[in-house]
């Protein structure tokens, strides 16, 4: 099959990878423990559910505009400027199915042959491969496990230059739960000014999942406004990561050329999804709270289970639903022990090079399960662990 050459540049997550895996084990009687993907296992909040059924019902299951209904930008505005303390218009939002269309339309707008892209490592692999994907230089951003994930704002200046086009920040993060506080924002405000060419994603899909401290975010700098593009959507606060909705701030010009992406793409986003995430943002906050305390809990369980295993040590996560583990005393590769832990164990997880070579030595471990499950998890990799190594 003859394909453009770029396809060899486009990466996957391989968070799907491990989940078929996993899925097939199942299917021939083993018993898994799901730790490797990245999805609430909670059901979307009754209330949003039910305002999805009427919205169906009532026929919005038409064509709507590819920016997305106006009833949605305008709560996501007002949702936005209330909780980045910034006035933010509805002309500025852009609401996609899910939060990768704007990392992709972004990358596509702004990224080519001859230019650089900084992204954290260990990250979400998506930055990477679509960075590779539209021909530009990708730059990784080590995130180091004594800085407790957090980026250095020291090798970001290191690397910054005029050629670098795109930086990419994500807090809280995936893998690794770090979180960016005020100090670091106005240091990397102070690092990104003197690049009047470079813009910045700041993919915040996180936000509403802390567990100490306020959310920060760059987009309060308003003489940076006009370059940061803010991620974020309702797949993780809301449990609604089959819904597919997301979205985007940014200025007005360059929403308009998002938004022809999207018309190009994808058309628009489903119109009953977005009806549902009007009544998400507008409506109750419980279920999502519940939600975070819930989370709360589970982390400090698997942070202590992981710590008091022999060859493994772990640091406390600040936001997201993830750990980060420390398994360079156990002495194989991660993607060996990603595969024993799923084949021996029955526990399915993530080696750390699945979000970048700076992730070689850690474990990727999803506690969006139950305790019940996360302590079985456990219980199960200490046997492997004790027996198999």
């Amino acid at each position: 099959m003859k394909l453009a050459a770029r396809m060899g540049n486009l990466g996957t997550e391989t968070a799907f990878e491990v989940l078929a895996r996993a899925r097939s084990l199942e299917a021939e009687g083993r018993s898994i423990v799901h730790l490797e993907i990245g999805e609430p296992d909670f059901d979307t909040p009754s209330n949003i559910v039910e305002a999805g059924r009427k919205a169906m019902a009532e026929g919005w299951t038409h064509y709507g505009p590819s920016a997305g209904l106006p009833e949605l930008r305008e709560a996501i505005a007002w949702e936005v400027g209330r909780t980045r303390g910034i006035e933010v218009d509805s002309a500025e939002v852009v609401v996609v199915p899910g939060g990768k269309p704007i990392m992709f339309f972004l990358m596509l707008a702004v990224l080519e042959e001859g230019v650089e892209a900084v992204y954290p490592n260990p990250g979400f692999p998506i930055y990477e491969s679509m960075i590779r994907y539209t021909g530009a230089k990708p730059v990784p951003l080590p995130l180091r496990e004594e800085n407790e994930f957090a980026l250095d704002v020291g090798e970001l200046k290191g690397l910054l230059n005029d050629r670098t086009r795109l930086l990419i920040l994500n807090s809280p993060g995936n893998p690794c739960g770090g979180v960016l506080g005020e100090e670091d924002i106005e240091a990397i405000a102070e690092a990104v000014r003197p690049y009047p060419d470079l813009w910045i994603l700041s993919d915040e899909i996180y936000s509403r999942i802390l567990y100490e401290g306020e959310h920060h975010s760059l987009i309060r700098h308003r003489d940076l406004r006009d370059r940061i593009v803010l991620l974020d959507g309702f797949s993780k606060t809301y449990a609604m990561t089959g819904w597919r909705l997301g979205y985007g701030v940014m200025n007005t010009e360059m929403a308009a050329q998002i938004a022809r992406l999207q018309t190009n793409s994808t058309s628009c986003t489903a119109a009953f999804t977005q009806i549902a995430g009007v009544e998400a943002l507008r409506g109750p906050q419980d279920g999502a709270e519940r939600m975070v305390q819930e989370f709360r809990k589970r982390r400090d369980v698997i942070v202590e289970g992981l710590n008091a295993i022999p060859g493994i040590s772990c640091r406390r996560p600040k936001g997201a639903f993830y750990v980060f583990p420390n398994v360079k005393e156990l002495g194989r590769k991660s993607k060996e022990l990603e595969n024993l832990f799923l084949e021996e164990a029955g526990v399915a997880s993530l080696t750390g090079t699945s979000f970048g070579a700076h992730g070689e030595g850690y474990m990727r471990f999803s506690y969006a399960n139950s305790v019940e499950n996360i302590e079985e998890a456990l219980k199960r990799l200490r046997h492997c662990i004790e027996t198999c190594l």
